[in-house]
């Protein structure tokens, strides 16, 4: 594997163009990596919740608990 700093020193190497494609190439591979990671979380929600270990609660409480996080966050 190599460092970051070999990486930005390769990257240095390519054309603006080249650049551009890269940096869109790795947030299309970033925006894919998070939706897997949102999708297993949902399906270790639902398996929870069929388990019995999550209960039903008001959307109220869950958008504030949402927005708590959120502000929490900042």
């Amino acid at each position: 594997m190599i460092s970051i700093e070999q990486a930005l020193l390769t990257v240095n190497q390519l054309t603006l163009e080249q650049k551009q494609i890269l940096l869109d190439i790795i947030k299309n591979q970033l925006i894919e990596a998070r939706r897997q990671e949102i999708a297993e979380d949902a399906q270790k929600a639902i398996a929870a919740f069929h388990q019995g270990k999550l209960q039903p609660q008001p959307v109220e409480t869950i958008i504030s608990a949402l927005e708590a996080t959120l502000t929490d966050n900042l």
